[in-house]
């Protein structure tokens, strides 16, 4: 009887690790954005929005990492606090979503 057992893929999609970090510093300039959740996620559904310290957000467009649990953007920082929203969609069908604050600060 497997009447308690779950499936670990079937799990909605967390963030396990990434850059930024949340409340950390990054430098100014370009950045690599990349994000790891514990499931795969469905890149084509999963969006990342930039807050630049003055409020204007900026839509990025996430590309898939080099494993099905990760994505990864290029995107210009300005210094100050910002955020990074993201909004992923895992394969058991959910949508989860989350922000990262940080500090941009110059090099």
């Amino acid at each position: 009887m497997l009447l308690g057992a779950t499936d670990p893929a079937l799990a909605h999609a967390i963030l396990m690790d990434g850059y930024p970090l949340p409340n950390g510093t990054m430098p100014t300039g370009e950045a690599s954005i990349r994000l790891r959740f514990n499931s795969r996620i469905d890149i084509a559904r999963s969006r990342l929005t930039l807050v630049m310290p003055d409020g204007a957000e900026r839509r990025l467009q996430p590309r898939p990492g080099p494993s099905p649990d990760m994505m990864e953007a290029d995107t210009p920082i300005a210094p100050g606090a910002g955020q990074l929203h993201w909004q992923v969609l895992a394969i058991d069908g959910h949508i989860t979503r989350g922000v990262i604050p940080f500090t941009a600060m110059a090099r």
